[in-house]
């Protein structure tokens, strides 16, 4: 079953960021389905499944974006490391240190790519302030919903194990 998710999504989720949200943008801001799928990932699942995805997903939007090669792949594989890691450590996560994770990886993210990317520094904190920081709370607010509604489906599971 695991399986089947994560080839559902190494299919189908950079295709729907790149289509579907073009239109479905709040503010021109869009979420980087991506980050949040490879931090639940690295939260709930195993880290060697979050830096997997992570390289996997982040090699497909490195093939299908006209940006510098290897850096969403390098950058998504560490948010899928750094969850892994931290899903390792808060075995059971609150909404809130699960948001706080979620909130941290799409900052770290998007700072990688305002430096790797950004080569007028002048415009780096208009850009931060515009688009760094809106994208990081739409990020945060659809990872958490995931996070709660998966979290009562995987851990009711989990309980009854005990």
């Amino acid at each position: 079953m695991k399986s089947l998710l994560y080839l559902t999504l190494a299919m189908g989720l950079v295709p729907v960021q790149v289509t579907v949200l073009e239109h479905a943008s709040v503010g021109g801001i869009r979420p980087d389905l991506c980050v949040v799928a490879i931090s639940l990932i690295g939260l709930f699942g195993r880290m060697t499944d979050g830096v997997g995805m992570g390289l996997l997903l982040g090699l497909q939007q490195d093939l299908f974006s006209a940006g510098d090669g290897w850096t969403n792949a390098l950058a998504k594989g560490a948010v899928g490391l750094i969850a892994g890691v931290a899903g390792h450590y808060l075995t059971r996560a609150t909404l809130v240190s699960a948001g706080a994770v979620l909130a941290g990886l799409s900052l770290a993210s998007g700072v990688v790519f305002l430096i790797t990317g950004a080569g007028q520094h002048e415009e780096a904190l208009a850009v931060a302030q515009s688009v760094l920081l809106p994208e990081a709370a739409l990020d945060t607010v659809l990872g958490i919903t995931l996070y709660w509604v998966l979290a009562k489906k995987l851990l009711k599971q989990d309980d009854a194990l005990v």
